[in-house]
């Protein structure tokens, strides 16, 4: 296997993307976020089809939740424990299946609310496993000291598949949802492939035995880094109160009136801004004070979720769901160069793990609390009143947590700024 890269001082002739093992870790993260914004395309038009129930979107995004929050602890010790590229191979091809089983219930007309929902639930378990699993694989990729840049270019893969999956997903369900199942068995099929013979390095730490201490370690180191704990919560709030995408169905079909190709439009407008945002922070990390420009994203993230929430015009929707992907890509790389530069590799699956549970709380049950809310009030006052609680919650989180406002760096090597 070819070494990791060499050079940690930013040499301006240095490029992460070129590098063998790091374009195979891209790959796999881009093949896989590709199928699953497929799926969630796929799901969330077919279940409103059937249902044309606001509050049915929002179980969709529940029954994803649920089997993470269940299984984050033991997760977490699993990516510890074992090889982190075979458990997301493994991972990715029961997501394969579980696309499989849609396309059969779709071809053989079997396919329910009841069992969109038990499949959602399944593929919600599988990326319980995957996601910290993947995400621990960076550090065995990228020397210390260039993690930020990678941070963002790893970013990248995500957004470009948020792009080109949802405006996929969204075509090929309109030729029939059957074809957008199977697009997605195949392209969770290849990531399986891609990560199954990587030359990426296997971080695994030491076998010892299973104690109680060890399995809420993660959740006790994070209790101790008011930094990273509140650039966690932050982005769990935010994004919790702030989602709109969940309610994009019912705004492409009621509101904007498009149809599915429209509905994938706007759900890649969101990953349109955040791989523009994430192209800038890869060539101009944030190299100082980050805590202060995570804050000013979240509070441009919530005004963006209320320009949407008014708006009826499909352009005016778009732009702002790009305007929100931009402000959004500063948190998500603000908090993932935090967890990988302050964690050791021994307990980087653990707190991976629990840094997952956080964005799928923000983001699986932000989808069920605003199908919740728009069931009670309406879509557009439930995206209203998440922008205002978005910005109500930044505005808290700076006198909760002063440490993340101050923080001078992503690294624990140098000190916070001096209280002014």
């Amino acid at each position: 296997m070819p070494p990791p890269p060499a050079d940690p001082t930013g040499d301006p002739g240095f490029s992460l993307p070129k590098h063998p093992a790091f374009q195979r870790f891209w790959s796999t993260r881009i093949l896989s976020s590709l199928s699953f914004q497929m799926l969630a395309v796929a799901m969330g038009w077919h279940i409103y089809a059937l249902t044309h129930s606001a509050f049915a979107l929002g179980l969709v995004g529940l029954a994803q939740f649920l089997p993470m929050f269940v299984l984050t602890l033991v997760v977490g010790h699993v990516a510890d424990r074992y090889d982190r590229r075979r458990i997301a191979a493994i991972c990715q091809s029961l997501e394969s299946v579980a696309a499989l089983l849609f396309a059969f219930g779709t071809f053989g007309g079997w396919i329910s609310a009841p069992v969109i929902y038990v499949l959602a639930a399944c593929v919600g378990a599988a990326r319980a496993f995957e996601s910290p699993a993947v995400a621990s694989l960076l550090p065995g990729v990228v020397p210390r000291g260039q993690l930020p840049k990678a941070t963002a270019w790893a970013t990248s893969a995500n957004q470009s598949a948020q792009i080109a999956g949802p405006a996929l997903g969204g075509l090929l369900y309109g030729i029939g949802p059957g074809a957008a199942y199977l697009a997605c068995t195949l392209s969770f099929a290849a990531a399986a492939a891609s990560v199954w013979g990587s030359p990426l390095q296997a971080r695994l730490a030491s076998r010892a035995p299973v104690t109680l201490e060890s399995v809420f370690s993660g959740i006790a180191f994070i209790r101790k880094e008011p930094v990273i704990l509140g650039a966690l919560s932050l982005d769990l709030f935010a994004v919790l109160f702030g989602g709109a995408t969940a309610l994009l169905p019912v705004f492409a079909r009621d509101i904007l009136h498009t149809g599915p190709l429209g509905l994938g439009l706007l759900r890649s407008g969101t990953a349109i801004g955040a791989l523009a945002g994430t192209i800038w922070l890869a060539h101009f990390p944030l190299r100082n004070r980050p805590g202060a420009a995570m804050f000013g994203g979240v509070i441009a993230f919530g005004a963006a979720t209320v320009v949407f929430g008014l708006s009826h015009h499909f352009f005016v929707s778009l732009f702002a769901l790009m305007v929100l992907g931009a402000s959004d890509t500063i948190s998500v790389v603000v908090r993932l160069s935090l967890v990988q530069l302050r964690t050791p590799d021994e307990m980087l699956g653990r707190v991976s793990a629990v840094n997952s549970l956080f964005i799928g709380t923000s983001n699986q049950l932000g989808e069920f609390e605003s199908g919740v809310t728009a069931g009670w009030w309406g879509a557009q006052p439930a995206v209203l009143v998440g922008g205002i609680a978005t910005i109500a919650v930044a505005l808290l989180w700076m006198r909760f947590f002063p440490e993340l406002k101050r923080t001078r760096s992503l690294g624990r090597e140098e000190a916070l700024a001096p209280s002014s």
